[in-house]
């Protein structure tokens, strides 16, 4: 059985994918900027969580082989936290390793 993975089309940075899905205009524009405001929320939110788990690790004075097996990662792993590369983790995740190191996160909704 042979999977079809030929490319048919693709969507150029800036264009609205939701206008080429068929949504109307107006539908579309909405979606669109809804869709980029979690997209930047979400990453914000990461790079806080990061940001305290680089400061703990600076505070603590720890090599990053140190912080990985605290953390229980990879040492490679800890330096994309110290990079801030938000891509390669999910809130999730990093929330269990702030609960890890004794950091334990709580969600406060805005008004």
């Amino acid at each position: 059985m042979k999977i079809d993975t030929e490319i048919r089309h693709v969507t150029k940075p800036g264009e609205n994918l939701f206008l080429q899905l068929g949504f109307p205009p107006e539908e579309a524009k909405r979606l669109q900027l809804a869709s980029q405001k979690h997209i930047n929320d979400t990453k914000q939110l990461k790079e806080q969580l990061m940001a305290e788990l680089a400061a703990w690790i600076e505070l603590h004075h720890l090599k990053q082989a140190e912080a990985a097996e605290i953390l229980m990662l990879s040492r490679p792993r800890v330096s994309d936290v110290v990079n801030r590369k938000t891509t390669k983790f999910t809130i999730d995740t990093l929330v269990e390793m702030l609960s890890r190191i004794g950091k334990p996160v709580r969600l406060a909704v805005g008004q």
